[in-house]
């Protein structure tokens, strides 16, 4: 990755060399290049929609196509919410703070005990975990008493809108839809398996957070298929379909609705297993989204300064720069909407209004029309949000000329090489010279970044496709990297 990283440094400082030291680029407004571009888009699916800009990062524009329609940028909403952070990175890691746990004193002598969650992506439970690890805070209620009465997870250090508008009720229950908490825990995903009866028999399943409906038949062979339905604040999930007496088990992923409860529910679990009594119940603590405090003191919702005071014990917050490799290069949804939750915080309580605000904000810095951009939300999930080639382009060139431009440009894909560029790009000129981020919903494609051409320039671009017909999204996908291809060969 450094390799590649400083290979796109260079090209990058060759690409803004002054005007006299450049090698001439054709003009490919109007020539052979666009008309090669358009030929291979055309080749894509009957009735899908492109919209692409190539350009020089000192704003020279190469190849155009539609550049200023809106299309659904998927996660290429990421980008923006990335950059807004990295532009206020500094302040958010002074502010960053970990998951607590607090006791508090019941009527009867008994303590209660309180997770604060405070919007820390990388909370943890699993076995190997290393740092940021419920374990640790489980440790320390253990350390202090051996009788507990209720559990309650809290996350009211965001407002409770665990989605945003445009969310896809069908998404919900994945893991690509999960809740959106200040109490997250294991990427509040709830993970179970189906393994193989004998033939005729139900199937096993691993019983966990979720009531588990299980119509799952055994049958000869090694062939599954199994469907998962839960519907939308519902704690049942029903699994129905086949799976073969000689398949290896399956995992599956489901996103949770209420995180807070979860992180309480599994903290129990983790009280329990060290000695701890436990005769209440688990209960989750939200805060409502209406204003319920001052407009004046916005980030301090009451009580929370007593809460801050009172914590037993709480955990470090790992580099949030490291996270936003995570949120680029896999495309991390729930991260994503966390990071621009921590970033509206610091000017409001957290919620997607005051995110939507601060989005607006860094927009004008860099010169973008509000009619070029929409976001509901941070990830890209959002069926609402819109974005304009251009604007894709021109928050890219900003970005390069920003202080923390380079560090940026290392969360992003390599083509053929890692996150959702691994597998694209394989064998063509644009292998480990594409950094883009990638961007996939229903019926949307999205491809933005930069790339170094054969002669060694550095371009920056956007790619958008919608209005797909159903199963073509691939078919889209690899005209717009054929298309690329070209482009960078030819200039």
């Amino acid at each position: 990755m450094k390799t590649h990283a400083c290979a796109l440094a260079l090209a990058l400082s060759l690409s803004l060399a002054p005007a006299s030291a450049r090698t001439p680029l054709p003009d490919a407004g109007a020539g052979p290049v666009l008309a090669a571009v358009e030929q291979q888009l055309a080749n894509g699916p009957e009735g899908a929609r492109y919209g692409m800009l190539v350009a020089t990062l000192d704003g020279e524009t190469l190849v155009s196509v539609a550049p200023d329609q809106r299309f659904i940028p998927a996660s290429n909403t990421k980008m923006f919410t990335t950059a807004i952070a990295y532009a206020q990175l500094p302040l958010l890691e002074r502010t960053a703070k970990g998951t607590g746990v607090r006791l508090e004193a019941g009527a009867d002598g008994v303590f209660d005990v309180v997770l604060h969650g405070r919007g820390d992506a990388s909370l943890s439970s699993a076995d190997d975990c290393a740092v940021a690890c419920l374990q640790t805070l489980a440790d320390a209620v253990a350390a202090k008493t051996r009788h507990i009465r209720h559990v309650t997870g809290d996350d009211s250090w965001f407002p409770n809108e665990r989605w945003s508008p445009g969310m896809s009720w069908n998404n919900i229950q994945s893991r690509y839809g999960t809740g959106t908490s200040a109490l997250t825990l294991d990427d509040n995903e709830m993970v179970t398996k189906v393994a193989p009866g004998v033939v005729g028999a139900a199937a096993s399943v691993a019983v966990g957070y979720f009531d588990i409906d299980n119509q799952v038949t055994t049958v000869p062979g090694k062939a599954e298929a199994i469907a998962a339905v839960r519907a939308p604040g519902s704690r049942t999930l029903r699994l129905t379909g086949t799976i073969g007496a000689e398949a290896a088990p399956v995992t599956l992923r489901f996103g949770i609705d209420d995180p807070a409860h979860y992180a309480a529910w599994r903290f129990r679990d983790l009280l329990r297993a060290r000695g701890v009594r436990v005769d209440g119940d688990v209960l989750a603590r939200h805060q409502p989204l209406a204003p319920t405090y001052d407009a004046a003191d916005r980030k301090s919702p009451p009580g929370i300064a007593q809460v801050e005071q009172a914590m037993l014990a709480e955990l470090p917050v790992p580099p949030l720069a490291e996270d936003m490799v995570r949120i680029n290069k896999e495309s991390q949804n729930l991260h994503s909407e966390l990071m621009l939750r921590r970033v509206a915080r610091q000017s409001g309580n957290g919620s997607i209004a005051d995110g939507q605000a601060v989005m607006r904000q860094v927009m004008t810095q860099v010169g973008l029309p509000e009619t070029s951009y929409s976001f509901s939300d941070g990830s890209g999930m959002s069926t609402y949000n819109r974005i304009t080639p251009r604007a894709a382009v021109r928050l890219l060139s900003w970005i390069a000329r920003q202080p923390w431009g380079a560090a940026w440009r290392d969360t992003l894909p390599i083509a053929g090489h890692d996150g959702t560029l691994q597998r694209r790009f394989k064998g063509t000129s644009l292998e480990g010279k594409l950094f883009a981020k990638t961007g996939s919903l229903n019926a949307s494609r999205a491809l933005s970044g930069y790339l170094v051409t054969r002669s060694g320039r550095t371009l920056v671009f956007s790619v958008l496709a919608n209005d797909m017909p159903d199963g073509t999204d691939d078919q889209a996908t690899a005209a717009v990297d054929r298309a690329l291809v070209i482009i960078a060969e030819a200039l």
